[in-house]
């Protein structure tokens, strides 16, 4: 554990001798560097309580040595509870026995300071470092799971097949993803989407040739593409009119917030099929219903995904082939992070640390995770809203903050991945995509490795799909896969030599995804405070991106955001410091 260079001196000048009790007028007499410098007084802590004056005159402590530089001390008792404490003197063993009674938590003046503390080790906490670190600022993100990522991850399959059970594909405009990706040494290579698609509908399979003139949907009668391309193209035109960072701004934004996506279809729609295939793209972008989210939450995530240059489209979202399903990084996308983190140095990042509690004082924040505290000038909070909100804040969010954790869910996914020798349905001419309208899966991919090795194909379960299974096994969850599967492709869909599952909706550091959505009259109540500062805490993630929301690019994005934010910030104080001392010498010279 690190301590800053004035806390050691101070220990060892005023003698915290080992087995000697305390009263709390000798132990301001050794903690005092501790408790009241300025730079460090908020660091001495009991049951994750930072300890007051009050505390510490009206309490007796037992000192157990200085470890490595760090004050280790043991409350015995209070004053009400051992009305001798002031009576007493040093070295009064019979005292001892009274902490051994109370049994009252142990006490550490340990601590680390650094620039930036991030709470949350995936891309967007992981950008932030980055960035970060380029402008010369010390950090340390602490990552609630075992691992760097968040929700990029791989998973094993065979000897040495690796399998994206996260988030997956990168395509045109995902310029961070494609900038990091190469600055990595990362190869991408082409999703594989040669041949025909296949379509289950009201019982009967299909296939077809997606034409990239309707951004490849499945087609439809004739009265049905009739109704389904107008509100393309409208959608198309509403997306183009939004500011990316500000869609709440938007002259129609109030009366687009009101509904959900669900009443805007039906108000143009009546065909069943014309409103199937919005439920199939509800359910493979955002793993929701059209009736979760609102017309403008929408409207944003479609002008969200493109870059400064090209506006973002339905289309790109939707398709392969120049859109967001384009590419695959060859040994899976988890090497963004743990490639990224071993740049940054694991020295830097602590796993297994759930944050449950970040502190403002005047001049540093103090953050808590197990039976530990650091303390740093900023903190980013790199984690989706939702779960941004369980933590503890003092002094508490601004409560339209904490009303926009309460109201804005994550999104419902599982991605099931069936293994198979080899990818022997490339041969039958069809590309391993199916679109359902039934099953667990609706929505499939060709997921075999670059040099098809070995053959895969993955669904997404998602939206109610995914929230009726979280009660039932993984063999039960595979029987139901695999039967999707054989109804697309054939009996031959049956001999698998591997399954996967990935759960988020039951990962207690997700709870879904692949991103938390606004319902309706989240944006224009809560939107702003998104992105917005509350004093020294920031806020990063892919729900606070301009571009690409909810997809890497975003949280790469969002991490840059942040901390060109507090880089700024620290620029702007040592502005104004130089002034102020500028100023000083001035008046200085003058007297």
């Amino acid at each position: 554990m690190a301590v800053m260079a004035t806390l050691a001196p101070l220990v060892r000048a005023r003698n915290c001798t080992p087995g000697i009790n305390y009263c709390g007028s000798s132990l301001r007499a050794i903690a005092h560097g501790v408790n009241y410098d300025e730079q460090i007084r908020e660091q001495l802590t009991l049951n994750g309580q930072i300890i007051n004056e009050k505390t510490m005159q009206n309490s007796l402590f037992f000192c157990e040595g200085g470890r490595n530089g760090n004050i280790v001390l043991r409350k015995v008792c209070s004053y009400k509870d051992l009305d001798m404490c002031l009576d007493m003197g040093l070295g009064k063993d019979d005292k001892c026995m009274v902490a051994q009674r109370i049994h009252f938590s142990g006490i550490t003046a340990a601590f680390q300071h650094v620039d930036v503390a991030i709470v949350g080790g995936g891309l967007s906490g992981l950008s932030a470092a980055r960035n970060l670190a380029a402008a010369g600022k010390t950090f340390t993100i602490l990552e609630a799971r075992g691992r760097v990522g968040g929700r990029v991850l791989n998973a094993k399959t065979g000897p040495s097949g690796v399998q994206e059970v996260g988030a997956e594909y990168l395509g045109p405009t995902q310029d961070r993803t494609l900038g990091l990706a190469a600055s990595l040494g990362l190869k991408t290579y082409k999703t594989f989407d040669d041949g025909n698609t296949t379509v289950w509908r009201n019982g009967t399979v299909s296939t077809f040739l997606p034409d990239p003139a309707t951004g490849g949907l499945l087609p439809l009668r004739p009265e049905a593409l009739a109704q389904v391309m107008p509100v393309v193209e409208e959608l198309g035109k509403l997306a183009a009119e939004m500011a990316v960072d500000s869609p709440w701004d938007h002259p129609s934004a109030e009366e687009w917030d009101s509904m959900t996506c669900e009443s805007y279809l039906r108000s143009r729609l009546n065909d069943t099929d014309a409103l199937f295939v919005f439920d199939l793209i509800f359910e493979a972008v955002l793993s929701t219903t059209p009736s979760e989210p609102s017309l403008l939450y929408w409207l944003s995530y479609i002008a969200s995904a493109g870059n400064s240059t090209m506006p973002g489209s339905l289309s790109r979202l939707l398709t392969t082939k120049d859109g967001a399903q384009e590419s695959r990084i060859v040994g899976g996308t988890a090497l963004l992070a743990t490639k990224l983190a071993e740049r940054l140095g694991y020295r830097n990042i602590r796993l297994n640390a759930p944050v449950h509690r970040i502190v403002q004082g005047n001049k540093h924040v103090s953050v808590y995770w197990n039976d530990k505290m650091l303390t740093a000038d900023h903190v980013v909070v790199a984690m989706p809203p939702p779960l941004a909100g369980r933590i503890a804040y003092e002094p508490a969010l601004p409560a339209r903050r904490d009303q926009l954790t309460q109201r804005m869910p994550m999104s419902s996914i599982g991605k099931a991945i069936a293994v198979y020798p080899k990818p022997w349905w490339r041969k039958e001419g069809v590309n391993g995509q199916a679109l359902s309208d039934s099953g667990i899966t609706r929505a499939t991919f060709d997921n075999s490795p670059s040099d098809g090795s070995y053959g895969a194909i993955m669904g997404f379960i998602g939206a109610d799909s995914m929230r009726g299974l979280d009660l039932e096994e993984e063999d039960k969850v595979e029987e139901l896969f695999v039967a999707d599967l054989v109804r697309y492709f054939g009996p031959q869909a049956a001999n698998t030599t591997d399954f996967i599952l990935q759960r988020w909706d039951l990962e207690p550091y997700s709870r879904g995804g692949p991103v938390a959505y606004g319902p309706p009259g989240l944006l224009t109540k809560f939107g702003p405070f998104l992105r917005k500062p509350f004093g020294k805490i920031h806020f990063a993630g892919t729900e606070t991106a301009d571009y690409w929301v909810g997809y890497m690019d975003g949280a790469i994005r969002s991490g840059e955001r942040v901390a060109k934010e507090i880089v700024g910030n620290f620029n702007n104080n040592y502005s104004n410091n130089n002034n102020n001392n500028n100023h000083n010498n001035n008046k200085s010279r003058s007297a």
